[in-house]
């Protein structure tokens, strides 16, 4: 059950309020809401419905047995900036320029071979975005939480902001907060004001067509959550995978709010709206394990990149499960074709359309994904011992999976690792020496879209690259 409410409304420095569009109402009535709910940094099986036993998320499981729930769905891109823009735009990584966190030059210079891609900080404004479609067609747009694409969503598309301009993290979740600036009576919970302001924005729209952004900063760090929930978790048998006491938490929290949201859109009779529950990345490693995926956030390992994913639209999909690959990219593509939305004519999507699969339970023509990183992400911790090597998250490479497979090539060494992942989802076993045709076939591939989305590949050396104290330091950690 859903525990009481306390809204506390106000008016802070990131609340902006656009005006609204007269033409709204005159829309079809059958036009759908959107809701898009992505978490920060939660991973493939941080909820109960995705095979977590020790972080409660009712609310969330609740809403995956009322939708078709995707085992094979991916962010695009693993970690947050480059998934917000694929998110955000309808496209991979090469079109937007947007890699990484800024800078792409992560970790020692000594260890870095290659002088990597130069990094977009922001989503370019030229971008036409999912919300200017939304906006365009009629739709009352609002964000809530955290952009990370640029100084303020409103240039995009939203005609309400709470919380987003181009901070990833906010500085605490308790009050006073810094970042977001959002005046509010000290201790209170971030996660608890972004869900007050959504809801907020529900009843103020509910006689409009809306589409509601909810992009949660948490469960991204600073790891902190409330401190009953956490004495809560301390008491409670964990796994190896899943034991943070601070981080279920937070799911815990981030859960309750969902619920909120969720209940305010039954309260309301809003039954003609599509839910998305999905996250931008995987999980931390140090924080959430993902096993049996390999590694977390930042690497192109399952764990990076594979994500939770549950779509619901009342009396049109039919809930159940599939695992049929998806892409956050998809997204954008699928909401077009759902309210048949007019879009510049030279819109590029990287992304296909689920409208078929969803609505019709229509096979999705096979297709191959791609996943480019020219660039370098430093380890969280050389211990960890689960990414390529202990120094990195990932060197600069581009993953690309088609059927089952899955291939991984690394511009520094053109070295190639090749997984099966129906039978190695825990990519353990690398094939590439066993099968050099399937490698020449998807090095095909993956040369042609290269090609084709002008992704740069980085070539230049590095001067200041010191192999003998780069293989010192990759046998200090992993002998």
């Amino acid at each position: 059950m859903i525990r009481g409410l306390v809204i506390f409304i106000a008016l802070g420095f990131l609340l902006t309020a656009c005006m609204y569009r007269s033409d709204s109402t005159s829309l079809p009535k059958d036009l759908p809401n959107v809701v898009l709910i992505v978490v920060d940094d939660m991973g493939w099986t941080d909820c109960g419905f995705m095979g977590s036993e020790y972080y409660e998320t009712p609310n969330i499981d609740q809403l995956a047995k009322e939708s078709m729930v995707f085992t094979n769905a991916y962010a695009g891109a693993a970690n947050c900036a480059p998934s917000r823009a694929a998110l955000m735009s309808g496209m991979n990584s090469p079109r937007t320029g947007i890699y990484t966190v800024s800078p792409s030059d992560r970790g020692n210079v000594k260890s870095r071979k290659l002088i990597p891609i130069k990094n977009t900080e922001f989503l370019a404004d030229s971008v036409y975005t999912m919300a200017e479609m939304f906006k365009d067609a009629g739709y009352v747009t609002g964000h809530f939480g955290k952009w990370h694409l640029g100084e303020n969503p409103c240039t995009q598309g939203f005609d309400v902001n709470v919380g987003g301009g181009p901070s990833g993290h906010p500085k605490s979740y308790f009050a006073p907060y810094i970042y977001p600036d959002l005046p509010a009576p000290k201790g209170e919970y971030l996660t608890d004001r972004l869900t007050n302001e959504a809801i907020t924005f529900l009843e103020n729209n509910k006689k409009n067509p809306f589409f509601l952004y909810m992009p949660f900063y948490t469960v991204h760090t600073p790891i902190q959550g409330k401190e009953a929930i956490v004495q809560k978790y301390k008491s409670k048998a964990s796994t190896e995978a899943h034991h943070r006491a601070d981080y279920a938490a937070m799911v815990e929290s981030m859960d309750y709010s969902v619920g909120r949201i969720l209940n305010k859109i039954d309260n309301l009779k809003l039954d003609n709206t599509l839910i998305v529950f999905t996250s931008d990345n995987g999980g931390i490693f140090a924080i959430s394990k993902q096993w049996p995926l390999r590694a977390g956030k930042g690497a192109y390992y399952e764990g990076g990149i594979r994500v939770p994913l549950t779509i619901k639209w009342k009396g049109y999909i039919e809930p159940g499960k599939t695992n049929v690959p998806v892409l956050n990219m998809d997204f954008y593509p699928t909401f077009r074709d759902i309210i048949q939305a007019k879009i510049p004519a030279n819109k590029i999507f990287d992304g296909v359309s689920l409208k078929g699969l969803l609505l019709e339970n229509k096979e999705l023509e096979e297709r191959s994904l791609f996943f480019h990183f020219p660039v370098y992400l430093q380890a969280y911790s050389k211990k960890s011992g689960v990414n390529r090597d202990p120094l990195f998250r990932t060197r600069p490479g581009t993953a690309m999976i088609r059927g089952d497979w899955k291939m991984i090539y690394y511009y520094e060494d053109e070295q190639v690792e090749l997984f099966n992942l129906r039978e190695d989802i825990s990519e353990s076993n690398n094939l590439a020496q066993q099968l050099p045709e399937i490698v020449r076939e998807m090095k095909k591939s993956m040369d042609d879209w290269i090609v084709d989305t002008k992704a740069p590949v980085p070539s230049q050396l590095n001067s200041d690259y010191d192999e003998a104290w780069n293989r010192k330091q990759i046998n200090k950690y992993r002998p």
